[in-house]
């Protein structure tokens, strides 16, 4: 797949979520700034590997804090 197909399906996933990725938001903490549960944040993640049928590294995951981070990511 390329690289825009996979921006267009990570860009739906959010969507579904209510984050907007435009602008700075897309560096806005999941917690903080957003107000997700640390739950939320973790099936956010999995419908992303699971729409891009990719798997980010366990000790990665704990250090996901923003949207740009997961992107970076999965779209690498």
């Amino acid at each position: 797949m390329n690289k825009y197909g996979e921006l267009r399906k990570i860009s739906r996933v959010f969507r579904n979520y209510g984050i907007v990725l435009t602008g700075g938001r897309k560096y806005d903490h999941f917690v903080r700034d957003l107000r997700m549960d640390r739950i939320f944040v973790s099936g956010l993640i999995f419908e992303l590997e699971y729409e891009l049928q990719k798997e980010i590294d366990e000790e990665k995951l704990l250090e996901i804090q923003a949207p740009a981070q997961v992107i970076a990511l999965l779209v690498t």
